[in-house]
């Protein structure tokens, strides 16, 4: 009997141990994740923080990595964006220079562990007293992160278009793919991707910060590349759990999913698939219902009018392997729907 009492106190405490961890793990929200998931940080400035619209890219980029079936983890310092994203972190800085990025990257990554990292920065250098010297500031931050982080997958981003200083944006941006290729070529899991091209200053909502169409076009291009390097965000070349291995009949098939809607309008993306044989190009055709129009495309190019809906290629995407896919999206007037689609290839 006289154990009794030490019995009661051991009981108790084990059981604030395990309500602490549990709340513990309560408290950590978004970064208490299964250990499958593959830690992503989002790095960059306000670009990537989404400055004018909450989330930023990181909204419509997290929502279609979910519905394709990959099981992703954001990580990164900071923390926000609407309740549709579902992991809030990332790592990005308003008003921050590739400077600033490098004097905080080593804390980060050995805080966060990245798996693959989405690296888009550079637009306030060029608003700085040297945006001549980016390239070079850009090359000395990714040997840093490869050095910290030799097994991580990096993707560097051009920096997307500025209604003013668009001269010094080329500039820059001209040096990036030989920047990546010369990591790349030495070793590193440097991979390139053009932001620049997939965006316009009609995306931009204050010349500087794109709109949502634009974060939109943003989320589409991190995720078509994300896609296409094997271990970036699944176990080395695994298709998600979701996704299913039969490959289409026919020369193409498209699949419609609306991403989003509003009084008036609607997002929606169209997934297009090779079949059994590659293909060249493809072209996407569906039927629109009264009041119904198609605003803006990106990922594609729009020739439909009136009543009819067409979307081509784009130069980048047309050229699919058997079974592999491309994603365009669009944003469309009146209300939402999803039509019956044709794809076909010339």
């Amino acid at each position: 009997m006289a154990r009794t009492p030490r019995l009661l106190a051991a009981v108790a405490a084990l059981a604030a141990l395990v309500t602490a961890s549990a709340m513990s793990a309560a408290q950590a929200g978004s970064d208490v994740t299964p250990a499958a998931a593959v830690r992503v940080m989002p790095l960059g400035d306000s670009i990537t923080d989404g400055f004018n619209v909450p989330g930023g890219y990181r909204v419509d980029l997290w929502q279609k990595l979910v519905a394709s079936g990959y099981s992703v983890d954001f990580v990164g310092s900071m923390a926000n964006g609407p309740g549709s994203l579902g992991d809030r972190d990332h790592e990005g800085h308003s008003g921050w220079t590739i400077a600033q990025i490098d004097a905080n990257i080593t804390t980060w990554l050995r805080t966060h562990t990245p798996r693959t990292i989405l690296l888009h920065i550079g637009t306030n250098d060029i608003y700085g007293s040297n945006p001549g010297g980016a390239p070079q500031r850009l090359s000395a931050l990714i040997d840093k992160i490869t050095a910290q982080a030799p097994d991580a997958v990096l993707l560097v981003a051009t920096i997307t278009p500025l209604s003013s200083y668009d001269a010094a944006v080329r500039t820059f941006n001209a040096a990036v793919p030989g920047i990546v290729r010369s990591k790349a070529d030495a070793g590193g899991k440097v991979h390139l991707v053009d932001m620049y091209r997939a965006l316009t200053t009609a995306d931009l909502a204050d010349g500087v910060h794109p709109n949502a169409g634009g974060y939109a076009k943003m989320a589409t291009t991190w995720y078509d590349a994300l896609r296409s390097i094997p271990g970036s965000i699944d176990d080395g070349g695994s298709t998600p759990t979701t996704t299913t291995t039969t490959r289409p009949p026919g020369a193409c098939t498209a699949a419609h999913r609306v991403v989003g809607s509003w009084q008036g309008g609607f997002q929606a993306e169209v997934t297009v698939t090779a079949g059994a044989t590659p293909i060249t190009g493809w072209r996407v055709d569906w039927a629109l219902p009264a009041g119904q129009a198609v605003n803006q495309v990106w990922g594609g190019v729009s020739s439909g009018s009136g009543s009819t809906a067409v979307v081509r290629n784009a130069a980048w995407n047309g050229s699919l392997t058997s079974g592999a896919s491309a994603v365009f999206g669009y944003l469309g007037g009146g209300a939402a729907s999803t039509p019956t689609l044709s794809c076909t290839s010339p």
